[in-house]
């Protein structure tokens, strides 16, 4: 869908701003909004949360399980914001991290809460300054040396310049805008739900070929394991050992923290095998001084798997290599399996990126939380798989093998579809809220319809 653009812009001399609609004026942000000094006198109020994501909420709707309401003794003193506020965090403005509250409440004393002087309305000002342009914008006015250090001080926001448009338009604006943000985010909503389904049929794919087998008329049995259910009757029901026939685990001493080059060792770290796909660029460089145990570099056809992480998710991740550069090095956290002559590499690998894998391998974690999340060997050696004879195992993997390439097609052509979607969104608000369309004329669809209903009637 196109949109009309005005009939006469002005330059505002200001080069990230470059024109806006000739009616619309020109201000600085200290010209738009004055600093709310107001502090909580006993910290009762509800606390708000700032985030890129999705602007002021309350916090208690933000929590992660576990996580504290705030880490304060006291909220005494925190500084109130009221209904239609715009509330900023100095230290990530540059990355959106700033929007209006909607209800009254209040925020950490580091933030700035400004109100709103000259009759604007918030909602759209809300589109404004969380805009990408204006993200831009502040970013270039925000002072420090590096993205982590940069901080938007209220003296420089008011600084600033923006283009505002009458009071009537902005409203216009901001009804615009809800409507069509609205249809993005529905459509969006949709391509993650069908990710989420397609996700869904790629595990039960895997489950039920390396569990059932790929013929549906082979007679069955009782596999004695209960996530195991029942498997064909040829099939052996057996633990780990009698597959793996070698653990080997590598080295990791003190590295650099950049990637390695090329020409120069590195170690793998536990991150460089995540959820069956090893990516070699999750390594440290081996310093000069060290010299390197080349039995311990990686080829193709090792199969790796994560022993230890700070996630336990990422634990007991396997993945097979293909072609891979020289000089990479197995971590102490990492396996290198070595599996008896009848077993298939990838028949192996898909069983343990199993859905039900995953329940053993979260079983027999050693550790809590944090860097302490391990598989011991032992562990490992006793887990419960069902094995085909090799010629099934090959034919399994290779039916797995097309299987996964297709579905991961489609969830890779879902993402991208979501990217473009929030392209569109992105742009969409910022075209409308700096005057590069022109949506006064604007109806929603629901309108049109019943305004053409209402003139076939006369």
């Amino acid at each position: 869908m196109s949109f009309p653009t005005y009939s006469r812009y002005k330059h505002s001399g200001i080069e990230v701003l470059g024109e806006f609609p000739d009616h619309w004026t020109l201000k600085r942000f200290k010209n738009v909004f004055l600093e709310r000094l107001e502090r909580s006198s006993d910290g009762s109020e509800d606390l708000l949360s700032v985030s890129a994501y999705f602007g002021i909420k309350p916090r208690s709707e933000t929590l992660d399980e576990g996580d504290h309401l705030s880490r304060a003794e006291s909220l005494e003193g925190y500084k109130v914001c009221q209904v239609g506020d715009l509330v900023i965090n100095i230290m990530l403005a540059w990355n959106r991290g700033l929007g209006f509250a909607w209800q009254r409440g209040i925020v950490s004393p580091a933030y700035c809460v400004f109100y709103v002087t000259d009759g604007s309305v918030p909602k759209f000002l809300d589109y404004l300054v969380r805009s990408d342009e204006c993200i831009r914008y502040f970013k270039t006015h925000s002072a420090g040396i590096m993205d982590s250090r940069l901080r938007l001080y209220p003296e420089s926001f008011g600084r600033l310049f923006t283009a505002i448009p009458p009071a009537g338009e902005q409203i216009q604006i901001a009804r615009f805008l809800d409507y069509e943000t609205a249809r993005i985010d529905a459509l969006i909503e949709e391509q993650q739900r069908l990710i989420e389904l397609l996700k869904e049929k790629r595990q039960a794919v895997i489950s039920h070929a390396i569990t059932k087998g790929l013929d549906p008329t082979v007679p069955m049995k009782d596999s004695g394991v209960e996530w195991l259910g029942e498997v064909p009757v040829h099939w052996d029901v057996c633990s780990a050992r009698r597959v793996i026939c070698a653990i080997e685990q590598g080295w990791s001493p003190e590295c650099e923290a950049n990637p390695a080059a090329e020409d120069a060792w590195g170690i793998l770290k536990a991150g460089c095998v995540n959820r069956g796909v090893f990516d070699p660029s999750e390594n440290k460089t081996l310093p000069a001084s060290l010299e390197p145990i080349t039995e311990y570099e990686v080829r193709a056809g090792d199969i790796l798997m994560s022993r230890a992480s700070g996630s336990p998710e990422l634990v007991g991740s396997t993945a097979l290599l293909g072609e891979v550069r020289e000089r990479l090095m197995l971590s102490d956290k990492i396996f290198r399996i070595h599996l008896e002559e009848n077993v298939s590499s990838s028949f192996f690998v898909w069983v343990m990126n199993a859905q039900f894998m995953r329940a053993q391998i979260e079983q027999a974690l050693s550790g809590g939380n944090g860097l302490a999340n391990n598989l011991p060997q032992a562990s490992l050696l006793a887990f419960l798989l069902a094995v085909p004879p090799s010629n099934e195992q090959d034919a399994i993997a290779d039916f797995i093998d097309g299987q996964i390439r297709r579905l991961d097609a489609m969830i890779s052509e879902g993402d991208t579809g979501i990217g473009l979607l929030q392209e569109r969104r992105s742009a969409l608000i910022s075209a409308a809220v700096t005057g590069k369309i022109d949506v006064r004329g604007w109806r929603p669809a629901t309108e049109k319809s019943a305004q053409h209903r209402k003139t076939l009637e006369v």
